[in-house]
């Protein structure tokens, strides 16, 4: 399954479950995660999707760093699975 794939079924399933799964683009700002899902609870989850043999760049690794180092949730998702996986726990049914 490709990235693109992932993440469309990913933004499926967050909507589906009231939640909001905006893309995340920062003009100027290279590395930042790739989806911000907001619960209908209001927690907020940055996600940087991967195939499950994709590899983080440097500056990726970096801007995730930087976002936990705030305090913020960000998390790196490796294939359909770990997305499900990374919904559900989130935003249980």
């Amino acid at each position: 399954m490709t990235e693109a794939q992932i993440e469309a079924r990913m933004v499926r399933m967050v909507k589906a479950r009231g939640g909001l799964c905006y893309k995340f683009v920062s003009p100027g700002t290279a590395g930042v995660p790739d989806r911000i899902i907001i619960t209908p609870t209001g927690r907020v989850v940055f996600v940087e999707l991967k195939t499950q043999t994709g590899q983080l760049a440097n500056i990726q690794r970096f801007q995730i760093g930087e976002i936990k180092r705030r305090g913020a949730d960000a998390r790196v998702v490796k294939g359909w699975d770990a997305a499900k996986a990374l919904v559900d726990e989130v935003m249980p049914v």
